[in-house]
């Protein structure tokens, strides 16, 4: 679910995009490409805080656990990046557009 802020955002870094002249598909990627960046970040976050969780004999625990956490942390980091985020992608993204411009 994206918040009002962060489509505004977003909104905001495909204008300035636009009056750049990048393409809708140059748009695409760089977004994709600073989504995937946040996801990461968000995960490596994640990852760190769960350091310190222990785990629940009674319902979890064990090899399995160990084993998946990576992958059930790795799919908060997407949710949330798809969620809105932190802001980072849209930064990310406005940052990528700009380079590209210079590099034009």
């Amino acid at each position: 679910m994206l918040t009002p802020g962060t489509a505004a955002a977003s909104d905001i870094a495909a204008a300035n995009a636009a009056r750049a002249g990048a393409s809708p598909a140059t748009l695409a990627k760089t977004r994709d490409a600073a989504q995937q960046f946040e996801s990461a970040f968000v995960t490596q976050m994640l990852t760190h805080m769960f350091d310190g969780v222990g785990n629940d004999p009674m319902f979890g625990g064990g090899k399995g656990e160990e084993v998946f956490k990576s992958f059930l942390l790795d799919e908060y980091g997407k949710s949330v990046s798809r969620a809105g985020g932190l802001g980072i992608a849209d930064a990310v993204q406005k940052e990528m557009l700009r380079m590209q411009e210079h590099h034009a």
